[in-house]
């Protein structure tokens, strides 16, 4: 029996571990409304889909809603996240912003202010017999995202893998193969 030692058999043998299964375009699961569905074997994580990486923005705006109105649904309908409207771009200006002046990791962990509405972007691990706390925990979202074209002006260039937390960008991958070349 062969094994695929290419970058594409690499990627897939990646997001299997984490999936359960290879993320291939046809493969990223969705649940109703087109929304990426709850995760099925492989460590717990889901499928992303290079379409839904808003590149303005840098995140998967459909893990990120996902998350949002599920956990958080005055400020989901507050900040119009659900339709294409200026307070949704306004709201995912600001995320960006605060990324890039805090980090991704105080962003995650403190979350942001806009208006009335504090969105939490993440909710740790839980502490022993605190049973709120594993329910949030179990609320959000990792997923890996095959292929994902990030540049604004250059459409060709893309990243291998990338890793997401409730559609935020945690680490990016390129692999090579020395193998191959």
């Amino acid at each position: 029996m062969s094994t695929d030692t290419s970058e594409s058999g690499l990627e897939r043998r990646i997001c299997a571990v984490l999936t359960g299964s290879p993320c291939d375009a046809a493969s990223a699961q969705q649940g109703p409304n087109g929304k990426a569905g709850v995760p099925s074997g492989g460590e717990g994580w889901i499928c992303g889909h290079p379409n839904d990486y808003d590149r303005q923005y840098t995140v998967d705006r459909t893990q990120l809603l996902a998350f949002c109105v599920e956990t958080q649904p005055d400020a989901y309908e507050g900040l119009q996240l659900g339709t294409d409207s200026p307070r949704r771009r306004k709201f995912l200006a600001r995320l960006q912003s605060e990324v890039g002046k805090r980090g991704i990791i105080d962003v995650l962990r403190k979350g942001i202010k806009d208006g009335p509405y504090h969105v939490e972007l993440f909710y740790e691990t839980p502490s022993p017999g605190n049973a709120l706390a594993v329910e949030r925990y179990s609320q959000n979202r990792f997923s890996v995202t095959r292929q994902l074209r990030y540049s604004l002006d250059q459409t060709q260039r893309a990243l291998d893998l990338c890793l997401f937390i409730n559609g935020l960008p945690i680490a990016t991958f390129e692999l090579k193969n020395s193998l191959t070349k």
